[in-house]
């Protein structure tokens, strides 16, 4: 049966399906912490402006003609605008213009002709802003008059006109202001005016006139406002239609029918500005509200919770100003409270973010749930969903987006209240008394908490933008969909039973304008209308039903069609009282209802205007069939860069602000300083409002030099920025490689010793590959590499440093520095590429060609220069220390560089702990360094250091040394007789002190002649005790490789067990981990030949005992070829009995001056020298092959000085005895290697002159 279901496949089939693998898109790993990418952005525009109006011949000519004149008007606003940018972004020239005494008088021709050429070429834009301006107001006055005439008022004024009028208003509002604003635009004409006078090139009246007129409009400050209240004053009935322009935007604002936040303020500008409009010489705002025709007390309270707003661009406008010179205030002043100098709520952001938390999380738990099966699985792409699943789709858009214009709107009310309350040295003791007005509008007035809430905000805005662009064409989808369902079950359906109404009744102008709506509206499944409807006939239908077929295509109607104005016009008629028909009324709410059913609704019934006059509300509608620029618009935050207005205040002083006042870098940099954990996350939203300056200045404002200012900042905020990260990013796991490594009980106060972010944190941030930033994508992820990449070369660069300007003894600390830094390399390269540690420390340590690195280099040089000459041995705590007396002078070292913490330890309670137990290790030199030595230096290190100890040595045998015995032996008594015994320990003492009378004042003895000796001593003890420890260092390795080699302790065996059994078994067992099988059977050629070369190496260190320490004395033997050092052959043929000829004569006088006492004020030897010299004498002993014993153990001796001296012969004969064995035991295997046959010769022992005389 399953070969039934079996597909056969083709070879040729397979390889083409396998080759479509290589284009499947896989998403990255990166996680979800930055804004939407923007470098390509693509926006379907289905804004046609009424251009299709004319394709509706079928619709009444009234309406074409008002969808004419909003055309007409709406491209006027779009000319203002571009009066409001040109304005805005003007920057003076004028300025950057020597000024006249800075020139010769035979240079002022010159100077002006070249301020001409540059400043007429803006003469043009200003004439063409005030005639621009002129136009607008005779147009928008027009309106109002052919509006406010008194047949035209018992007509229908829609809402969309009455909106696009007030549109005007706040156009006129924001010029206005503008034009006072920039002084630079008066400054830049006023100095054209100056230059082309001089070179007299306005000499024809038409251009002295034009320029005059030109200076009076600049000069004159709210000109456009004066202008366009006195033309308004002479239209009768004016301030009723600005009552209803009024009464729009109040409808508007309390019943949040906007969706973008600069429609809010514009709502809330016009109230205002109308107000101020109204409020004249021929009406009263005050007697409008008594006779109910506005509202001021509603007006009052939402200018009192929002009494600042955005102007344009960083330009604000306190609302209750419009009232405070409107000309009946001052008798009306106590109605209003928003001219009290108060705080609103409004802008205490860190108390909304409570609701705003709840709303976000609310609707992004909403939205996961769609975009789990949209986006994700991909089930809802292609798949055709039931009209309310497109419904829920389209309500889920329009809340997202509220959600994001509301909090947009929020984020720059905040600015705006700031902007316009700077703070001062009083109220912030941070700020200084010289900040300038900007910097104490920005860089100091804001608290941590409120930056932190903006940091936040900001990032639900940008996060909720990338969810929502994410669903961008399933959305898309739902709202063509559903508001083409929307419309054509209206037209097709609702529409039916007033049409058969009005046909029954014989109503024919509402049967044309029932059938325009069906022809503008109605997209007929078979392509036109069904002649056989009964509806057409004033018929019912049949019992059955009459079956019409809706279709459903996800196609959007255009601006005409869903036009307010129409709309409203089309449902005005049913209002009317020349169509008055009860039977008909009745259908107008219920239609509404069926056809905007869904909240909230794009249609809207209102009759704040009158009772017959129906307003419908279709901009949620409009901006939903945009949804990708509503989208963009609801989370533009762009004017939190924007700073031409406080420039302007600088008066030229000011080319551009600083960094430190920028908003985005002080967000950014906010997060970055206080390392903050919960807010690390949303460190790369804050960069994104360099993307909505750019985007703006380029598309709105469309002037380059305002984006090459933002890319500049960009390019050093951005530098900054991964500077400040990847040092946060290598100090926090710095940090934690340190807390890793040390025991909590040795922390000073182990509660200061914190690391602050968690480990998720900057895991995301190292981990996001690519980031947008003005349309250029930028690897994250490689930048933080690089950063990290040199902190950890200077962190180990520093820990070598710090090495190298301490003694030896620092070498300890040394080894621990380059511990944490591996650790923290391996913690690090979880997240990041970084090159090997093995790579970075040659390359700190300049090891990477030489054989050797600053660390072999510095222990050589401290050996040299202070370990051998400044040291001695203790011989009981097999440990050097430093001596008493220094015989040369303290090694002048470079002090390290100050560096932050994180470069040491990781943070400053990791390096007290740290300093404080690496204090024990310090004034002595023992085991624990010349572990760290072996380790550090390896074999090639130690085989330099080695190598040039030798050098030493053997400079100082070959040369000091032996100058010394050579000179030392020339002052030795020639005979010297061992003395009887009758004499006694003090007779035997005297002698002595007698027969060696030169050598013991001999002044250079105990300085010169010892100080050599103890260094030769030191480096051959330094020799012995590295081996001793790189002994342990093997045996270390050793073991550890014993498992890999099959190489099996011994294990315990009970009674009646075979020992061969029990290791038989455990080879078994553990043959898994012999490694040399394993890569035979499993690796390549290359690597079973390193694996057998590697255990053939370990197997040869383990077997071969090699011995350092004999090579060493082998070496050192061989420097001792001098005559000096083994006298002249004896004149008996076997040894010198009385002769003082030979080094051991002179060993033992110098053992005689090094045992003497000293006196109350005197040093000792061993104060100075301690047991060097007897080591370097009796390894110069030792390699001559003699034999030495004490020649004066006297006892029984109770005179003090002698008994001293007895006591010090006893000490340091126990201490030959222990040089001598240790030495024994090397130079035996090198005497027996060197010959294998032993010759005995045998002699008469020698008779006493004394004793020979008397026999």
């Amino acid at each position: 049966p399953c070969d039934s279901m079996t597909t056969h496949v083709t070879l040729e089939d397979a390889l083409s399906n396998v080759d479509l693998l290589e284009e499947l898109p896989l998403p990255d790993q990166q996680p979800c912490i930055e804004p939407p990418p923007s470098s390509i952005m693509y926006q379907a525009n289905f804004d046609t402006n009424f251009e299709d109006r004319n394709a509706f011949v079928t619709g009444i000519a009234r309406y074409i003609e008002q969808a004419t004149v909003h055309s007409s008007m709406n491209e006027m606003l779009e000319e203002g605008h571009e009066y409001a940018v040109m304005l805005y972004t003007w920057r003076s020239c004028s300025r950057a213009i020597p000024q006249d005494e800075c020139w010769k008088n035979n240079s002022q021709h010159s100077l002006f002709d070249t301020n001409v050429q540059i400043l007429q070429k803006n003469l043009h834009k200003k004439n063409k802003f005030m005639v621009g301006r002129r136009k607008a107001i005779e147009r928008f006055c027009g309106e109002v008059k052919r509006l406010c005439h008194a047949e035209r008022r018992k007509d229908f004024v829609s809402e969309a006109y009455l909106l696009t009028l007030g549109k005007f208003i706040n156009m006129f509002a924001v010029l206005d202001e503008l034009k006072n604003m920039k002084c630079s635009v008066k400054n830049d004409h006023s100095a054209y005016k100056r230059a082309a006078q001089f070179l007299r090139k306005m000499a024809d009246p038409q251009s002295i006139q034009e320029s005059q007129n030109l200076s009076m409009f600049l000069a004159n400050h709210n000109r456009i406002t004066q202008c366009l209240h006195q033309q308004l004053e002479v239209i009768p009935g004016y301030e009723e239609l600005l009552a209803d322009i009024v009464n729009i935007c109040v409808d508007y604002y309390e019943n949040k029918m906007y969706l973008t936040p600069s429609e809010k303020h514009m709502l809330l500008k016009v109230m205002g500005f109308g107000l101020y409009l109204m409020d004249g010489n021929v009406s009263n705002i005050y007697k409008l509200d008594a006779k109910k025709r506005i509202n001021l007390s509603k007006i009052d309270k939402f200018f009192k919770q929002l009494q600042v707003v955005p102007l344009f661009g960083d330009m604000q406008i306190e609302l209750a100003r419009y009232i405070k010179t409107s000309a009946h205030y001052e008798e009306n002043k106590s109605k209003w409270t928003c001219t009290q100098s108060s705080t609103s709520p409004q802008y205490n952001i860190c108390e909304q973010m409570v609701q705003i938390r709840d709303d976000h999380i609310r609707f992004i738990s909403e939205l996961a749930r769609y975009s789990n099966s949209e986006v994700v699985t991909g089930s809802g792409l292609d798949s055709q969903k039931s009209d309310e699943e497109y419904r829920e789709l389209f309500d889920l858009a329009l809340r997202g987006l509220q959600l994001l214009s509301k909090w947009s709107a929020h984020v720059m009310e905040v600015y705006s209240w700031k902007l316009v309350h700077p703070t001062d040295k009083f109220c912030n003791k941070d700020c200084p008394g010289t900040a300038e007005e900007y910097e104490r509008a920005t860089r100091y007035n804001y608290t941590s908490e409120e930056k932190f809430a903006f940091v936040e905000v900001i990032a639900m805005i940008k996060g909720l933008q990338v969810l929502m662009g994410r669903m961008e064409s399933v959305f898309n989808q739902a709202i063509r969909n559903t508001i083409y369902a929307a419309l054509q079950d209206f037209a097709q359906c609702s529409l039916r039973e007033p049409l058969r109404q009005a046909v029954r009744k014989k109503k024919n102008v509402l049967i044309s304008v029932l059938q325009a709506i069906r022809k503008t509206i109605c997209d007929w499944e078979a392509g036109r209308e069904p002649p056989n409807d009964p509806c057409l006939k004033g018929e019912k239908d049949p019992k059955g039903g009459f079956d019409i077929k809706v279709p459903r295509r996800a196609v959007g109607p255009s601006s005409t069609q869903i036009c307010g104005d129409r709309l409203a016009h089309i449902f005005h008629s049913f209002s009317s009282d020349r169509l008055h028909c009860r039977s008909i009324d009745c259908f107008i709410p219920g239609l509404l209802d069926q056809l905007y059913a869904f909240s909230p609704p794009p249609l809207t019934v209102c009759t704040c205007c009158g009772p017959k006059v129906i307003k419908i509300t279709v901009m949620p509608m409009f901006y939903a069939l945009r949804n990708t620029e509503a989208l963009q618009q609801c989370c533009d935050l762009s004017q939190l860069w924007f700073r031409e207005f406080f420039l302007e205040l600088t008066m030229g002083r000011r080319i551009q602000f600083p960094i430190e006042m920028s908003m985005p870098w002080i967000l950014t940099d906010h997060i970055l300083e206080t390392k903050e954990p919960s807010m690390m996350e949303y460190v790369l939203y804050p960069l994104d409002l360099y993307n909505d300056s750019g985007y703006y200045a380029l598309t709105k404002f469309k002037k380059q030099f305002l984006y090459d200012e933002i890319e500049a900042e960009v390019n050093l905020c951005f530098d900054q920025f991964v500077y400040k990260l990847a040092d946060q990013i290598f100090a926090y796991y710095k940090a934690m490689a340190g807390r890793f490594l040390i025991d909590v009980n040795e922390l000073p106060n182990s509660d200061t010793v914190t690391i602050s972010p968690n480990t998720n944190t900057f895991k995301m941030i190292s981990s996001n590959v690519y980031i947008e930033l003005l349309g250029r994508s930028i690897d994250l992820n490689r930048l933080i590499t690089q950063r990290i990449s040199a902190a950890m070369y200077k962190s180990l660069d520093q820990s070598i440093s710090r090495f190298e300007s301490e003694d030896l003894t620092s070498i300890v600390e040394l080894e621990w520095l380059l511990e944490i830094n591996r650790l923290t390399h391996r913690l690090l390269c979880k997240h990041l590429t970084l090159d090997s540690f093995d790579a970075m420390f040659r390359e700190a340590n300049h090891n990477v060609s030489a054989p050797y690195g600053r660390i072999t280099l510095h222990v050589f040089w401290e050996l040299n220069f202070d370990f051998l000459p400044n040291y001695c041995y203790n011989g009981s705590t097999n440990r050097f220390v430093r001596t008493a007396i220094p015989f040369t002078q303290e090694p002048q070292r470079d002090k390290p560089a100050n560096v932050q913490p994180y470069y040491l330890y990781g943070s400053k309670p990791l390096n007290i702990a740290y300093s404080h137990i690496y204090s024990s290790y310090r004034n002595f030199v023992g085991p624990p360094h010349f572990k760290t030595v072996c380790r550090l230096l390896g074999y090639q290190g130690i085989a330099v250091v080695m190598e040039e100890l030798l050098k030493i040595v053997k400079s100082l045998l070959q040369g000091t040394i032996l100058q010394y015995v050579k000179t030392l032996i020339e002052v030795m008594p020639k005979i010297c007789r061992l003395p009887r015994h009758e004499y006694g320990s003090p007779g035997i003492l005297e002698f002595f002190h007698h027969q060696l009378k030169d050598i013991i004042e001999y002044a250079e003895l105990k300085t010169d002649v010892f100080q050599s000796l103890r260094e030769v001593g030191n480096a051959i003890l330094f020799c012995l005790l590295i081996e001793q420890a790189l002994s342990q260092e093997e045996v270390c390795d050793l073991l550890h490789a014993a498992p890999f080699q099959n190489i099996l302790p011994r294990v315990y065996i009970k009674e009646g067990e075979r020992l061969e059994v029990r290791m038989k078994r455990l080879e078994a067992k553990y043959a898994p981990l012999h490694l040399v099988p394993l890569i035979e059977r499993l690796g390549t050629a290359q690597q079973i030949a390193i694996a057998r070369e590697g255990d053939l190496l370990t197997k040869e260190r383990l077997c071969c005992g090699l011995s350092m320490f004999e090579v060493i004395l082998t070496r050192i033997r061989s420097y001792l070829q001098d005559a000096v050092w083994r006298g002249p052959p004896p004149t008996n043929g076997v040894m010198h009995v009385d002769e003082c000829v030979e080094f051991h004569r002179l060993w033992s006088a110098m053992q005689f001056v090094y045992c003497i006492p000293v006196g109350t004020n005197e040093f000792t030897a061993e104060g100075c020298v301690q047991s060097k010299k007897l080591w370097g004498l009796g390894v110069f002993f030792l390699l001559v092959s003699l034999t030495f014993f004490f020649f004066f153990i006297p006892s029984g001796v109770q005179s003090s000085p002698l008994k001293k001296m007895a006591d010090r012969i006893r000490k340091y004969q126990i201490l030959n005895n222990e040089i001598f064995a240790i030495l024994n035991k090397y130079m035996k295997s090198v005497e027996s290697d060197s010959s294998t046959v032993e010759h005995v010769r045998c002699f008469q022992p020698p008779i006493h002159q004394s004793l020979a005389t008397t026999c």
